[in-house]
């Protein structure tokens, strides 16, 4: 799954330099401030020289976010940020609201189609 939605791209909009926490961020669904935080910790505990490099090739080969995925509605950023994140779960959780959607509307078919005395007196009385 490679469409332009499920990619990583850097969030300049949102960044402190290269856009690349901020974009790790949105990527993920974390909040920025601690991602920020774990890489800023990643470097000093022991990951001096390889963080930064990792930072600056992945700020070098990143493309930018495409600005009309800044003007996403929430709810749509949140469904792709758990496509992202797992796209089986996303496919089932899909599933899962059809089925239950196609659940109700047997019963509601189920409940105007019986020979309900009350539900036909309320039929004929709206007419």
């Amino acid at each position: 799954m490679t469409g332009p939605r499920t990619r990583f791209y850097l969030d300049k909009q949102n960044a402190k330099w290269s856009g690349v926490c901020a974009g790790i961020a949105d990527y993920t669904g974390m909040d920025v401030t601690l991602v920020r935080i774990g890489a800023v910790l990643l470097t000093l505990l022991g990951g001096f020289p390889w963080t930064l490099i990792a930072y600056w090739i992945v700020a070098a080969m990143a493309p930018r976010k495409p600005l009309s995925f800044y003007e996403q509605d929430p709810d749509e950023k949140k469904f792709w940020q758990g496509v992202r994140a797992n796209p089986r779960r996303t496919a089932r959780d899909v599933r899962s609201r059809f089925r239950e959607i196609d659940r109700r509307l047997a019963d509601v078919e189920t409940y105007v189609t019986s020979s309900n005395s009350r539900l036909a007196r309320e039929i004929e009385q709206l007419r």
